[in-house]
């Protein structure tokens, strides 16, 4: 026990040096592999199946406190949930070639929703995640919010964006910024794939909890 705790310790001073986003991804493919379904873990960890469901989708970033539970949930201890995870380094700047981005999945039941990961920085009070999110024609996904503010910009095609019952037309060289916690889902009615470059500005306060 002894151990755990201090491990935990060191997961809360160097939680921000692994990819952030990375540990959603982390705990879905742990629990998949383990059978589990999203309530049966939600449950287990003491959560809600939505807070659980925005951690795996990389929509919000987990408490310390949260993170333990649901490694708890997953009958691991940090130092097996962590030993497979991409560990960052400081440095001085970011660079990542086309070779890097990696595709990656969010909600599962979503339709026509590509997204492709292309870097990933966690800062003193703040971690920002970059996207390139292409949409299908006939796209479909429910509303979603994300615990940061977002910031769109379209490469191509049409966009018609929703945020909450407000629609806002967005076309080639258009940009959107605003706060993601708002439900919102982009819709593409045109017969055109559509791409856009999606950045998230996730805010943290001085505990490594996420600012409200």
């Amino acid at each position: 026990m002894k151990q755990n705790c201090n491990f935990a310790t060191i997961v809360y001073i160097k939680m921000s040096d692994y990819l952030l986003t990375g540990i959603g991804r982390r705990i879905k493919q742990v629990r998949s592999e383990k059978g589990l379904k999203l309530t049966e873990l939600a449950e287990n960890a003491g959560i809600s199946k939505g807070l659980l469901s925005k951690i795996e989708n990389g929509r919000t970033v987990p408490s310390l406190p949260v993170l333990l539970s649901v490694i708890k949930a997953l009958q691991m201890v940090p130092e097996d949930f962590f030993k497979n995870m991409s560990y960052e380094p400081p440095r001085r700047y970011i660079h990542k070639s086309a070779a890097e981005i990696i595709p990656i999945q969010k909600e599962e039941e979503a339709v026509g929703f590509n997204y492709q990961h292309i870097l990933e920085q966690a800062f003193e009070n703040f971690t920002v995640e970059a996207v390139i999110l292409e949409i299908l024609p006939n796209s479909k996904r429910e509303k979603v919010s994300v615990d940061a503010y977002e910031f769109k910009y379209v490469l191509k095609g049409e966009i018609n964006y929703q945020i909450d019952d407000e629609f806002i037309l967005l076309q080639e060289g258009d940009t959107l910024l605003y706060d993601g916690r708002i439900p919102h889902v982009p819709h593409n009615n045109t017969k055109q794939p559509a791409k856009m470059l999606v950045l998230y500005l996730y805010y943290h306060s001085e505990n490594g909890e996420k600012t409200k």
